[in-house]
């Protein structure tokens, strides 16, 4: 029998992408009817006895959906253990409706800070930048120039296996006109920054759907969020190709991120069940039947360590700590 060797190896990193918990404090629902609690809560039911052991779960923003210090508690009651079963570190990214200072003191366990969140973690050689596109009391995106500056200086040292940039508002074009109103403003000062750069994939949030684009010639990965999403189909007009918004209590989604050597395949997985269709395989039918057809399927590699840049209480300050540890940047410059 012929050996059959796969087109790509196994990835060499494997992390769970998620957005816009919006959880309430007080155990209140979300706008009066929705239990965004209970929402998040089936994601991690759901996620643990898929038997998924990612290194990292991110979580783009929005976690909080009036930044009330309870919500954030309650958000980690239900993030951290299952996070501690499988295995995997936490990255929170600052949303909208956010606040920077309950979630640097619940989540992060910090002291209070209203500087912008931006920070560097490292899974093995592979750089995840977390950066702050919030703007306090507005639902837009903007970066300040010291933002884009610090980046700048973050990127000039290229990662070993290559930068995924997460935030919250994405940089990709609207669909929804409304939307027009809390897009992320100056986006050409920030692909100016990313051009060139080791950025291999930009993922965020906000949108409440998923998506896709290019950005700077960068792929963008749009998570839609667990509390609900909206509905694209509502309201066009014939005429104009306006389109209407709708929030539904429907098509809750989180996104699966595999690292391969050349590429990063970004995966939609709903947060819903469903009746099994057709034969149902379990891992240790599916490494039998590969076998058989003499499959020579690589064996997956070690998760990488995981690495935070130290508890700073500004962008500059994590960004000369990170300089003292040149063992985590490539020797290579950035072309």
């Amino acid at each position: 029998m012929d050996t059959i060797r796969p087109e790509h190896p196994r990835p060499e990193h494997f992390l769970v992408h998620l957005s816009d918990t919006h959880l309430m404090g007080g155990n209140r629902p979300l706008h009066g009817t929705l239990d965004s609690e209970e929402r998040l809560r089936a994601v991690f039911r759901e996620l643990q006895d898929s038997g998924a052991r990612p290194e990292a779960l991110i979580f783009t923003g929005d976690i909080a959906d009036t930044g009330d210090a309870d919500a954030y508690a309650r958000v980690r009651a239900i993030v951290e253990p299952a996070a501690e079963r499988m295995g995997a570190q936490v990255i929170w990214a600052m949303g909208n409706h956010d606040d920077r200072e309950n979630l640097r003191e619940v989540l992060l366990e910090e002291g209070r800070s209203s500087e912008p969140l931006d920070r560097v973690y490292w899974l093995g050689g592979l750089r995840v930048i977390t950066l702050d596109t919030t703007v306090p009391g507005f639902h837009h995106g903007a970066l300040a120039a010291h933002q884009l500056d610090w980046l700048r200086k973050e990127l000039a040292f290229s990662a070993p296996e290559g930068t995924i940039l997460a935030l919250h508002h994405p940089p990709v074009p609207t669909i929804q006109p409304l939307a027009v109103l809390v897009e992320l403003r100056g986006q050409a000062a920030l692909a100016e920054v990313l051009r060139g750069t080791d950025v291999r994939s930009i993922i965020g949030g906000h949108l409440h759907y998923s998506t896709t684009a290019m950005f700077a010639g960068i792929p963008v990965s749009v998570a839609s969020a667990t509390c609900y999403t909206q509905d694209l189909a509502h309201a066009v007009d014939p005429d104009t190709g306006v389109r209407g918004t709708r929030g539904r209590d429907a098509a809750q989604a989180y996104n699966l991120i595999h690292v391969f050597p050349d590429t990063v395949v970004h995966s939609v997985v709903p947060a819903a069940g469903g009746a099994s269709v057709g034969a149902v395989f379990d891992p240790a039918e599916v490494a039998a039947k590969l076998a058989s057809r003499g499959v020579d399927y690589p064996t997956a590699p070690a998760a990488g360590s995981v690495t935070a840049s130290p508890g700073a209480a500004s962008p500059i300050r994590a960004s000369a700590q990170l300089a003292q540890a040149p063992d985590q940047r490539s020797a290579r410059s950035v072309a």
